[in-house]
């Protein structure tokens, strides 16, 4: 624990940062690979081999359930000095070599054991799940100014080939979030499968759309090192092609599918947290400004903890800039029932996420679904069996 401290208006007031050393847990995650390999050795059972995923979809889910939600918030004089502390700071520089070193555990894992086809699927998820992870933090650190941070933000998202999310994400999806323009937005009965291509693909072409503007005004070709998509994505050619000529052809496999789904589980991240909500027009057609509103907020302590309390989304849209230490809840923002962990267990199965969500979304519009983002062709569906106006 510990307390900032300060006078306002001759008063001594303090603050105890009950999280402080909660947010080492965070760099537990590279560690799954050894982990699971440990345990095997130990114990024999191949099933080990699966940890990353069940660390993700039950042992968190399971430590949020034990641990719920704190919704207590730093006092606005705190703020500043909480962002200003360096301890919070070096945690996120930290998970970048832990990932790489898990990373090459990995794929030493893969070429030198004699694996079933069962057991090389859980290692190579396991893996795939701290790049997944990562992206949390390639999100916090990819919001900052500091370009130490936004470089290291491109390194961590090379693992999972999706360098393109730094500059889609801050430049496109806060700015069309919670609108049928942002491909990051899932809609009102939208499964999260209809919803992944879309956005992928939608992300992609958004990335490049930007970048590629962004370099014609300032007069730089498109084609440079300049470009934040491009150099993004070289580090990846660099990691993959470098890991290719050390392991030779046999880990193309295991690259392709621990990326896949290290990028899958941000996607899955992405079509909770703003499923079913929109930023209604003014008069002259422009979209309300985002409010807390227009995220789904989480104050699930545990799952927090390990992604840099991204479930606290609703004041991250209200100041992207803020460090994840220091991120608030609000009241008006609507909830998740639970932390990222077992929604996005929820999401994989789509009648368990509708009967979960679908209810919710019209509560939060207080039964009028015209106001919220429903994915088109299925109006009919929705809308009648839920009481909305038509």
């Amino acid at each position: 624990m510990h307390t900032l401290t300060t006078e306002i208006d001759g008063e001594t007031r303090t603050w105890k940062d009950r999280k402080r050393y909660l947010w080492v847990l965070g760099l537990v995650v590279p560690f799954l690979p050894i982990g699971a390999m440990l345990r095997v050795e130990a114990t024999g059972w191949n099933a080990f081999w699966w940890l990353g995923p069940f660390v993700i979809l039950v042992a968190i889910p399971i430590l949020d359930a034990i641990f719920r939600t704190d919704r207590s918030n730093p006092p606005e004089w705190a703020v500043k000095d909480l962002a200003d502390d360096h301890w919070y700071r070096w945690l996120t520089y930290l998970y970048m070599p832990l990932q790489y070193a898990s990373f090459f555990v990995g794929c030493v894992l893969i070429t030198t054991r004699d694996l079933s086809p069962l057991s090389w699927l859980g290692l190579t998820l396991t893996v795939g799940a701290v790049g997944g992870i990562g992206i949390a933090n390639a999100h916090e650190l990819g919001h900052k100014k500091e370009e130490v941070e936004k470089w290291l933000a491109k390194v961590v998202l090379a693992q999972t080939g999706y360098g393109h999310f730094f500059v889609e994400h801050n430049r496109g999806h806060h700015v069309r979030v919670a609108t049928p323009e942002d491909p990051a937005t899932s809609r009102l009965g939208e499964s999260f499968y209809e919803f992944l291509p879309r956005s992928v693909v939608g992300g992609i072409r958004s990335g490049w759309e930007l970048e590629a503007t962004r370099l014609r005004r300032i007069g730089q070709p498109v084609w440079t090192w300049r470009n934040d998509v491009l150099n993004a994505w070289v580090m990846s050619v660099v990691l993959f092609g470098g890991t290719i000529a050390w392991f030779g052809a046999e880990i193309i496999p295991f690259l392709v599918v621990q990326g896949v789904f290290g990028f899958s589980l941000l996607e899955v991240v992405n079509y909770l947290e703003h499923y079913g909500l929109l930023r209604q027009k003014d008069e002259d057609g422009r979209y309300e400004r985002c409010t807390p509103q227009h995220s789904w907020n989480s104050n699930h302590i545990a799952s927090n903890v390990f992604l840099y309390h991204l479930e606290r989304h609703s004041d991250h849209h209200a100041h992207p800039t803020r460090r994840y230490q220091a991120l608030r809840h609000f009241d008006d923002s609507p909830q998740l029932p639970s932390g990222y962990g077992l929604m996005l267990g929820l999401a994989y199965i789509p009648p368990l996420w509708r009967k979960v969500m679908d209810h919710r979304v019209a509560e939060h519009y207080d039964g009028d679904l015209t106001k919220a983002s429903i994915q088109p062709g299925k109006e009919h569906k929705y809308l009648p069996k839920m009481g909305a106006s038509v």
